[in-house]
C-alpha cells in the first residue's frame, strides 16, 4: 500500500496520506535547547550502554510520577527507540517453540518480532463491539504450557483503546494462575489521552516482577526521529537486555540522551497543547466519518488514530471494483479518494482500516470528503 501511494504521488497525484504514525507537531523547543547545549557542552563520546546515569535517574523519576511505578536506576535499559526495547526483551525471554500472546488489534511489529526469536505468536481476537479489548474468559482460553509471553498495549496502536485499571486487575487474575508468562507493557501513547485515568500493568501488586514497561519520547513528545526508548524491568532482565544491546547497537546517541533528559522531568502538561489538538482532530474525524452509511466507529480514548470497521462494504462493487476485504477497501481509497490508509490486516484486525489524523485539520475535512464522494 506504501508503495503504491508512493508511486501515485510519483505520478502527480496529490495523495493525502492518513497512514502515518507520528506526531505532526515539531519538537517542543526547551528540549532542542537541551540538544543545543549538549553539543556546545561537547557530549560526542560513546555513551554507556544501558544509558547515561542521569537520564536512567530521570526515568525512575518519571515512571513514579506518571505511573507510580518504583524502579531503580538499575532496572532501566535506554534504547534506540522503543522499538528496539521490545526487540530486546523478547530476544531474552523468547525460546524457539515458545508462544506470545497478542490481544489484537496490535502493532505490526509485535508478531514479527516474535518471529525473529523463532517463537510463534497467538491472536486474540477483539471486535469494535467491546472496544477492541479482550476478556479474561478469552485470555484464559488462550494460554498453553508453551505461553512465555503477552504484549499489551495501551493506548492501543491502531485503535486508541486504554485499558482501565478494573479491566488490567481482572487480566491479571488470570495471569496470576500462570507464573511462567511475562507481560510486556508497551505504554508509548501514554500522555495522548482524552480524559482516561491511565493505569500501568505493573502497578498490579503481584505483577510487578513479572512485567517489562516499555515507554518511549517518540509520540508525547514529537520526538520520533531522536530514537529514544526505555524499559523498566525486573534487574535480571534489565541486565540481560543491556548485554543483547550491547552486542547490536551499543549506547543510544549521546544528544539525544542528553536532551531525554529535559524531556522525561518536563511535567506531562508542557505537551498538552498537543494532546488538545489531538482530541479536537479526532472528534472532527468521527463527525464526519459518522455521516457515511455502512461505516461503523468507536470513540477511541487515546493515540492519533481512528480504526473503523468497513466489513459492511465486503462483497459490494464500488467504483467497479469488488470489494472482497479491508486491503481492497485500502486500495480503493487509495487509488479513487487519492486518500492513503493502512489496512487493518496488518495489525490482526482485518474488518478495520486505521486512519491517522496527524495531520492538518485541512487536510482531514479533505480527505474525509473524498471518501465519502468514493463511498456514497
Amino acid at each position: 500500500m506504501a508503495a503504491k501511494a508512493r508511486e501515485l504521488k510519483s505520478e502527480g497525484k496529490d495523495i493525502i496520506s492518513l497512514s502515518l504514525g507520528e506526531p505532526d507537531f515539531n519538537t517542543p523547543d526547551f528540549i532542542k535547547e537541551a540538544a543545543v547545549n549538549a553539543i556546545n557542552e561537547d557530549y560526542n563520546s560513546y555513551t554507556p550502554v544501558d544509558g547515561y546515569a542521569e537520564l536512567k535517574e530521570a526515568i525512575c523519576t518519571k515512571f513514579k510520577r506518571d505511573n507510580n511505578l518504583t524502579y531503580k536506576p538499575s532496572q532501566v535499559v535506554v534504547s534506540t527507540g522503543a522499538k528496539q526495547s521490545i526487540a530486546n526483551v523478547a530476544q531474552v525471554l523468547l525460546n524457539p517453540g515458545d508462544e506470545v500472546i497478542l490481544p489484537a488489534p496490535y502493532w505490526v511489529s509485535y508478531s514479527a518480532i516474535a518471529t525473529l526469536c523463532e517463537a510463534k505468536f497467538v491472536e486474540i481476537p477483539s471486535s469494535i463491539e467491546n472496544d477492541f479489548k479482550i476478556t479474561p474468559e478469552q485470555l484464559e482460553a488462550a494460554i498453553t504450557p508453551k505461553t512465555k509471553m503477552i504484549f499489551f498495549n495501551s493506548p492501543n496502536n491502531p485503535s486508541g483503546t486504554i485499558y482501565t485499571e478494573e479491566e488490567y486487575r481482572a487480566l491479571a487474575k488470570v495471569l496470576e494462575k500462570h507464573p511462567q508468562i511475562y507481560v510486556l507493557s508497551d505504554e508509548i501513547y501514554e500522555h495522548i489521552n482524552y480524559g482516561s485515568k491511565l493505569f500501568s500493568f505493573a502497578a498490579i501488586e503481584n505483577m510487578y516482577e513479572r512485567t517489562i514497561t516499555v515507554n518511549g519520547l517518540a509520540k508525547a513528545f514529537a520526538m520520533t526521529g531522536w530514537r529514544i526508548g526505555f524499559i523498566g524491568a525486573p534487574e535480571w532482565i534489565a541486565k540481560a537486555c543491556t548485554k543483547m544491546q550491547g552486542q547490536i547497537t551499543s549506547g543510544t546517541n549521546c544528544i539525544a540522551q542528553r536532551a531525554a533528559i529535559t524531556a522525561v522531568l518536563a511535567a506531562p502538561q508542557k505537551v498538552q497543547y498537543m494532546v488538545e489538538e489531538f482530541h479536537r482532530r479526532r472528534d472532527i474525524v468521527l463527525d464526519l466519518l459518522g455521516e457515511i452509511e455502512g461505516i461503523r466507529l468507536n470513540v477511541p480514548a487515546g493515540a492519533f488514530y481512528i480504526f473503523p470497521d468497513v466489513s459492511n462494504f465486503f462483497g459490494k462493487t464500488i467504483a467497479g471494483r469488488i470489494i472482497a476485504n479491508a486491503n481492497d477497501f485500502s486500495m480503493l481509497l487509495l487509488e479513487e479518494a487519492n486518500v492513503a490508509t493502512v489496512t487493518g490486516e496488518a495489525f490482526g484486525a482485518p474488518d478495520c482500516i486505521r486512519l491517522s489524523y496527524a495531520t492538518s485539520e485541512s487536510q482531514l475535512r479533505e480527505a474525509m470528503h473524498r471518501i465519502k464522494q468514493v463511498l456514497l
